[in-house]
């Protein structure tokens, strides 16, 4: 198949905002639970849809006393927390333009977001945040910290009012700077109609039943930076999800547990860390070879897909009691559905959690398609797949294999780069995304690969490095792999071991003292990541195998300015700061 549309569902008015729900509960339901703020401990005091409105309200006048006009732009640097979805929304209902900052970006990539947007003022939670940003644009004389209140009396209700009817779906209301794998971030230009058209069309459609559970709540720790966790914001603003948030990753297993939510979003390494976890607590305590029956018997009951016999319907029973209901209370006991973006999550991985009774959602998306494109749906899962389009999308295959997507979620073009734009959306009105792919019967889409990222080896062969890299991470020792090969006469692999997994290596093979360069030259490590080389290998073609790897004696990540917030290896960087090593895996 090559193109497979899917009618839209939910229209969204010409004169509707992001803000209008919001404002419309707090007068109809001031009662209703909409957000939870966590208070440190177990507890999460409710936010009401009136104490939301009358903050969010309140904010907005403060940043029109401040001088902030319609059309502003308003950076925000904070980690995910309740204060950067009320700076959100009430620089919407001010009519202003939120521009997201990462808040682990270094100076540069912060200097050319606060400059290339024009922001005017930003918000920023934490002193280094502050600091970052006095650093990256001295002559900025507004810089509210995110708990800041701002002083609006003198401005009347209806000036906001008045501010908020002004505005239309067509209106920007936000910049959203990509991650930034290869050269510098450029920023997307997304609507209200943008956000507000995939959100209910996602939570009226496919979705539905994912919003529409008993008291459906979602815990957010993805940054809110990212196009992926703000669509969900929306989606939880507009259907009465109540939504909380985490801002620490370390914090997110006991957050899980007193937050209760009923959704869960992630990327595939947070899914990969929760099985990694688990079973090295199971080998801990003596529980390995149970744990490894279970995950089989699982996998199975998840591939039988409701045609399982009573043998595997009994076994799934008892590890049921001895295991999965052990890791569905480790994450509040409520948790039956997470959706997953960002890279392919595994088959094996997507189905041991559906046969735990947690069914990760894949779906695929861009900045530029204000998230999701395609998503896989509850009672129609394809796993391996990311899915169907939305109602109002069209997915369509070019000749070279390159996903191409159209639909009113397409965003209207990057900020100041005309030439970008046009380079990405034809005259049709297809944005091409520059991954690559291909549709089944049914319309499922299936992510091969990326297509400025294809290696063609000297010998001519195409090798999609992708899948290659998601098998050998699936391997609890290996934290990151990056597959090399372009131009050269073999494929190989750049690899790094997991701290947290190590630890628990070390304790297993009598090396409590061993640093993580030794461990890079040990051969029973080794001989574990050779394992998963094997494994990885018996997916592809001779011609794509990996010949030859080499373990890194530290970890590449966001820290080291390697990977994006996302956890996408950034190649470049990548390829220029190990070029020795590469060069070593070809000489020697």
């Amino acid at each position: 198949m090559r193109e497979y549309s899917v009618p839209v569902l939910v229209d969204v008015p010409a004169s509707a905002t992001l803000t209008d729900t919001v404002f419309r509960r707090g007068e109809q339901e001031p009662g209703a639970v909409v957000l939870r703020r966590t208070s440190g401990g177990d507890s999460w005091p409710a936010v009401t849809a009136a104490e939301f409105r009358d903050q969010v309200l309140a904010l907005a006048k403060g940043l029109v006393a401040a001088g902030v006009e319609p059309g502003d732009r308003v950076a925000i640097i904070s980690r995910t927390r309740y204060e950067w979805t009320l700076v959100d929304y009430a620089l919407w209902a001010a009519g202003a333009v939120s521009v997201p900052v990462y808040e682990t970006s270094a100076v540069e990539q912060v200097r050319w977001i606060l400059s290339d947007s024009g922001a005017k003022a930003v918000f920023a939670e934490l002193d280094n945040h502050v600091e970052t940003v006095r650093e990256a644009a001295p002559e900025l004389k507004q810089i509210w910290r995110m708990d800041e209140p701002l002083d609006g009396s003198a401005v009347p209700d209806e000036e906001i009012e008045r501010r908020r009817a002004a505005m239309g779906r067509d209106d920007l209301a936000t910049i959203i700077y990509t991650s930034g794998t290869t050269g510098r971030p450029k920023g997307c230009r997304l609507t209200h109609d943008n956000l507000l058209f995939t959100a209910r069309n996602v939570a009226e459609g496919p979705l539905e039943t994912v919003f529409q559970t008993e008291e459906p709540g979602v815990l957010l720790f993805l940054p809110l930076a990212h196009v992926f966790a703000r669509l969900i914001q929306v989606v939880a603003i507009e259907t009465g999800t109540v939504l909380s948030h985490t801002p620490n990753m370390k914090n997110v297993a006991p957050d899980l547990v007193s937050a209760k939510p009923t959704l869960l979003l992630g990327v595939p390494r947070v899914f990969e860390k929760v099985y990694n976890g688990a079973e090295q607590k199971a080998i801990q305590g003596g529980k390995g070879k149970i744990f490894a029956r279970a995950v089989d018997v699982a996998v199975a009951y998840s591939k039988a897909d409701g045609t399982a016999g009573l043998g595997l319907r009994l076994k799934h029973a008892l590890f049921d009691r001895l295991v999965y209901a052990k890791l569905r209370a480790a994450t509040g006991g409520r948790l039956a559905t997470a959706i997953c973006g960002g890279s392919a999550l595994g088959e094996r991985l997507g189905h041991f959690f559906r046969g735990v009774g947690i069914e990760v959602l894949e779906g695929y998306g861009l900045t530029e398609t204000s998230a999701p494109s395609t998503v896989n749906l509850p009672g129609g899962n394809k796993i391996g797949t990311v899915g169907r389009p939305l109602p109002g999308v069209s997915v369509r295959i070019g000749e070279d294999g390159e996903i191409l997507v159209k639909g009113r979620h397409v965003f209207q073009g990057y900020w100041n780069n005309d030439t970008a734009t046009a380079g990405a959306i034809d005259a049709e009105g297809w944005y091409h995304t520059g991954d690559v792919g291909e549709l089944d019967g049914d319309g499922y889409l299936r992510i091969t690969g990326r297509k400025k990222e294809i290696l063609v080896t000297a010998a001519g062969k195409n090798v999609a490095p992708g899948p290659l890299e998601d098998s050998l991470r699936a391997n609890p020792l290996i934290s990151q792999a990056m597959v090399v090969g372009d131009n050269r006469p073999f494929v190989a692999a750049l690899v790094t071991l997991d701290p947290e997994a190590l630890e628990h290596w070390k304790k297993e093979n009598g090396a409590a003292a061993a640093t993580t360069a030794e461990l890079s030259r040990d051969p029973r490590v080794l001989a574990e990541v050779q394992a998963a080389v094997d494994t990885a290998n018996r997916t592809v073609s001779r011609a794509e195998q990996i010949k030859k790897f080499t373990v890194l004696d530290l970890d590449i990540t966001e820290e080291s300015g390697h990977l994006t917030p996302t956890l996408k290896i950034k190649r470049n960087l990548v390829m220029r700061d190990f070029a020795d090593t590469i060069e070593e895996l070809y000489t020697s």
